[in-house]
């Protein structure tokens, strides 16, 4: 899109860097030339045109940041027209210690609770679905290995294809997903004790053809037993995202959940707060079902961000059953917008730790609002 501005004299490459260093990236907190963003800078006489380079397609002030450039470049003397591109490269936050390599994937999400029935798939795939509504190339895997519920919840039952001895993720919605539910038979349960379950893990990290990936998502089994070990000692993991619930019969083991991520030096990346409240499709009033605070009291204590709370819709549900993830199914809904939300407020706190890795900037507190 282009804006019209004055013609006067000959524009110079500096004067334009010059007033786009006055934007900041308000989650990185410096400006955009000094965070390398600015790419392709081209003057024609007085048209400017340039490209911002983003750390994350799902950045949640891109517009902000489209306008304020524009702004600041058509106010130059000289210029006629300004073309601005937002695109995005994400970065890997990297890992530390001899953690195993998953060849072309950036960052690695463990979506975690510490107990069964808070909801934890159902933010996951979520949260999967808005992040590759951005544009973001993502991946999920379903590491639940006794109960996997995720290709039901996605509307998928084919078997995985293998290639050149490699597994072929089963991609549904834009998204690449792999089970232990696309392997056995619906009603077979999986009889394995913890080394098998460790290998089959394994299997899933290494041996499945996930390709390039921005973010690959694991749904974390619930509890901090031998699976939940398996994941944080091994898997390069990125950062984790902890579900609860608000009453305390739900915190007591997400906190458990938080201190495994941290003994094993995994960043977390903040609470959710799931079943946060019941909105009447009738009067829009709320009801505090499972009691109210528990995630923000959880996250205060723990010195770790709360990123938001997801009310009860029985979309959700429905959407669970049918394998249409409410964020598809209701885009516009309120719980939809939310999870787009989340997505774009996970997708800055990995963003955070890797300028962190390279020692760019502060550490960022969001808060919840």
């Amino acid at each position: 899109m282009f804006f019209k501005s004055k013609d006067s004299n000959k524009v110079s490459e500096g004067a334009v860097l010059k007033v786009l260093s006055e934007v900041h990236d308000p989650d990185l907190h410096r400006d955009i030339v000094a965070l390398g963003f600015v790419k392709n800078l081209k003057i024609d006489s007085g048209r400017v045109s340039f490209d911002v380079e983003l750390t994350t397609p799902a950045c949640p002030v891109k517009d902000q940041l489209k306008a304020q450039c524009i702004e600041k470049v058509k106010g130059l003397e000289g210029v006629t027209d300004v073309e601005v591109r937002m695109t995005a490269n994400v970065r890997s936050t990297g890992t530390q210690g001899n953690r195993i390599t998953i060849p072309g994937v950036r960052n690695v999400i463990a979506v975690a609770s510490g107990k069964g029935g808070v909801g934890k798939s159902t933010v996951t795939l979520n949260l999967a679905v808005a992040l590759a509504e951005t544009g973001a190339r993502v991946g999920l895997l379903d590491a639940d290995i006794y109960g996997p519920s995720i290709p039901l919840m996605i509307g998928a039952k084919e078997k995985p294809l293998t290639n050149a001895g490699r597994i072929e993720p089963v991609v549904k919605n834009g998204i690449k997903v792999m089970s232990m539910g696309f392997l056995v038979p619906e009603n077979q349960p999986v009889v394995w004790r913890g080394p098998m379950i460790h290998g089959a893990l394994t299997q899933f990290l290494t041996q499945v053809n996930w390709g390039e990936l921005d973010y690959l998502l694991i749904d974390m089994p619930p509890g901090t037993g031998d699976a939940q070990l398996s994941i944080s000692q091994s898997a390069p993991v990125s950062g984790a995202l902890i579900v609860t619930t608000p009453q305390e019969v739900s915190l007591i083991d997400a906190r458990k959940g938080l201190r495994m991520f941290q003994n094993v030096k995994v960043p977390i990346l903040g609470v959710v707060e799931n079943m946060s409240g019941f909105m009447c499709g009738h009067c829009n009033q709320i009801t505090s079902i499972f009691r109210s605070g528990g995630g923000e009291k959880m996250a205060h204590e723990m010195g770790v961000s709360l990123l938001g709370g997801i009310p009860l819709d029985p979309r959700v549900a429905e959407g669970g059953d049918k394998g249409t993830p409410i964020v598809l199914g209701y885009p516009d809904s309120e719980v939809a917008k939310i999870y787009k939300k989340l997505a774009g407020d996970v997708a800055a706190q990995l963003s955070v730790l890797q300028a962190q890795s390279i020692g760019q900037f502060k550490p960022l507190t969001l808060e919840w609002q």
